[in-house]
């Protein structure tokens, strides 16, 4: 563990030169305790987990002991983080570090922050700006999803919809762009799906793509609001693990399938936070959905047993502008659905320029 040397004791007054040398010199020894308590912290569960007895109970006591060394030393980074109090009595050229400057803003990343940081400055809070930290969720995840978001933009969609399928009928991928569509069209919300999908040999896969794409249009997305992850260079199918990150961007599953036996792609999608909407005609969706607390809509269903046709007054559009809305408001009312979305879109750099950097450079 560094020390510090005897030059710096307290003894005697210290010139300021040193003064300064010391407090640099404190901090970093501080940033070194921090690191080797984490570290010790770390040594301890190593050491419980290799116990042979060990019981539930004792990693339960270990965890929480963990838990809260680790929180501690969290709050005390986020108060040293703080906008500091404004010094008395500073004189040249100490006094500069806190004067105010011509034709600037004063950032911080958050809004609580804004009356220190003015009163330490000593300005108005009007020559002070709020600018966030951004978070780099494209960038974290692999280069499949890095490649998908360099062709439709995923991380400004307010409405992200992911189905990963087999290009065929029977999976109705046309009902998931046309309900969409129609969720665009009545919250004119920036609405985006990206269809993970590998060829069948029920119907070509270009003309069932156009097909798609048809219905999604005349509902209310645009050629900019779809992709298919074949026409990316993916025509055997889209990584597994990559569409597990893709459910961790997205916000909405739509399941309008024909015919289920079980529906793990519900389940996949429904593990990463995503409001369901699935074909309530179909017995396993409707069985697995209402144990998820899914959202049910009727489509078309065939199967051994059964063999439905859906007729909707007064017209299929109007059936989709009637549930899209209600949908839109479910996902806005669900608190951690909304705050998996905002940390998404308004929290990327993109928004960021857009909204609070341009805005300065105006300025």
């Amino acid at each position: 563990m560094p020390v510090i040397t005897s030059t710096t004791t307290t003894v005697a007054p210290s010139a300021r030169c040193q003064a300064i040398s010391d407090l640099f010199q404190s901090i970093a020894l501080q940033q070194a305790a921090l690191s080797h308590i984490l570290n010790a912290e770390g040594e301890k569960i190593q050491k419980v987990v290799a116990m042979e007895d060990v019981t539930a109970e004792i990693l339960l006591e270990t965890n929480k002991s963990v838990e809260a060394m680790v929180n501690s030393i969290s709050n005390l980074e986020m108060i040293l983080t703080l906008p500091v109090n404004r010094p008395k009595g500073l004189e040249y050229p100490f006094c500069e570090r806190f004067s105010n400057m011509p034709k600037t803003k004063f950032i911080y990343p958050t809004y609580s922050g804004i009356s220190a940081l003015a009163k330490q400055y000593d300005i108005p809070e009007g020559n002070c700006a709020v600018v966030y930290n951004s978070l780099p969720l494209i960038e974290t995840m692999s280069q499949d999803v890095q490649k998908v978001a360099q062709n439709i933009d995923i991380i400004n969609a307010e409405i992200l919809a992911i189905y990963p399928a087999r290009l065929t009928t029977g999976k109705r991928f046309e009902k998931v762009a046309a309900l969409l569509g129609s969720i665009k069209d009545t919250s004119e919300k920036n609405t985006k799906v990206i269809f993970c999908d590998f060829p069948s040999a029920d119907i070509p896969s270009n003309v069932y793509k156009n097909i798609i794409k048809t219905e999604g249009k005349k509902f209310g997305l645009s050629s900019d609001d779809i992709l298919f992850t074949s026409d990316i260079g993916y025509t055997n199918g889209f990584p597994r693990q990559s569409v597990f990150e893709l459910f961790t961007l997205s916000n909405i599953f739509i399941c309008p399938s024909y015919s289920e036996s079980f529906g793990l792609t519900v389940l996949e999608a429904s593990s990463r936070g995503n409001f369901l909407v699935l074909n309530e005609a179909v017995p396993a969706l409707k069985e697995l959905g209402n144990s998820l607390g899914a959202y049910f809509m009727r489509w078309d269903a065939r199967n051994f047993g059964y063999d439905t046709h859906e007729k909707y007054t007064p017209s299929e559009k109007a059936y989709y502008e009637e549930h899209g809305n209600i949908i839109v408001n479910l996902m806005r009312e669900d608190k951690c659905l909304n705050a998996k979305t905002m940390a998404r879109y308004k929290y990327n750099l993109d928004w960021i320029c857009k909204n609070q950097l341009m805005s300065l450079i105006e300025y």
